[in-house]
């Protein structure tokens, strides 16, 4: 048996995630998962952590209908608060990997804020309702994505977690809290990586597939709190998690239904 234990939302790529009790599933994944993204104001490229680590410093939370931001050691840059709503400028186009992606400037005074806190030109821009972006057409060729690397929900297994972290405490690391592998669901119960093998699975009302497993990168290196950067987990995980030239921890996942999922729902895999 399987149970859902954490859920959380990144609105901002790249930046801190929020941990909700329930959240709505979308079309895309979960309500306000990478809806928002930052870009370099002068290429409109899309910012990472891949390249800029200092960007796990910026926090988020949600206050009414707003997203709260605030930069973890930099206080007298105070809060930026952002709508949830729409913004109603004029679209811009905006890369983010292969894709590019029609998005709306959110502000000048969001645009300044992040500027200020990155120390570099930035924008902040919204995926509107109307766009579309799909993931890869082989594997889900009716599914699209927000601003989320390739897949709506990233699906991972407390097991995964605590086995990878006896790997660490064996050869002297210290083992790594689930923030480093940003997911949207996590789950307990079942051998560790038994998501590997999901297909179909469901969670209350909602039903979801399960893709593939997730190759994964430099920014689960990243102490997401402090911003600090080493060779683990990525060094471990490379003894044990490789495929090929990927090291896969966790399965990325497509909403087949939409509804509401809770913390502490059962997680039925095969419905």
């Amino acid at each position: 048996m399987y149970a859902l234990t954490d859920l959380f939302v990144y609105p901002i790529k790249s930046l801190g995630g929020i941990r909700l009790a329930e959240a709505v599933v979308e079309a895309r994944g979960l309500r306000h998962d990478r809806r928002w993204m930052l870009i370099d104001a002068n290429t409109n490229q899309f910012l990472t952590q891949r390249t800029d680590a200092t960007l796990a410093l910026l926090a988020v939370g949600l206050e009414a209908d707003m997203l709260v931001v605030h930069h973890r050691t930099r206080p007298e840059l105070g809060a930026l608060r952002v709508p949830l709503t729409e913004p109603t400028t004029t679209p811009i186009n905006v890369t983010i990997w292969d894709d590019t992606v029609a998005a709306l400037p959110v502000s000048a005074t969001a645009d300044a804020w992040f500027s200020a806190a990155i120390n570099r030109p930035a924008r902040l821009v919204y995926m509107p309702n109307s766009a579309r972006r799909p993931v890869d057409l082989e594997r889900a060729p009716r599914a699209i994505v927000s601003f989320a690397d390739a897949y709506p929900i990233l699906a991972i297994g407390e097991a995964a977690l605590e086995a990878l972290n006896q790997r660490l405490t064996s050869v002297g690391e210290a083992p790594v809290p689930m923030d480093r592998f940003r997911p949207n669901l996590v789950f307990r119960g079942g051998a560790p990586h038994a998501e590997d093998a999901w297909g179909p699975f469901r969670i209350g009302e909602v039903a979801f597939q399960g893709v593939k497993k997730c190759a994964r990168c430099v920014v689960t290196t990243i102490d997401q709190q402090t911003a600090l950067t080493g060779k683990e987990p990525l060094r471990t995980l490379n003894t044990y998690r490789r495929t090929g030239n990927k090291v896969d921890f966790g399965q990325d996942v497509v909403p087949l239904t939409t509804g509401v999922v809770r913390v502490g729902e059962e997680l039925v895999v095969g419905a």
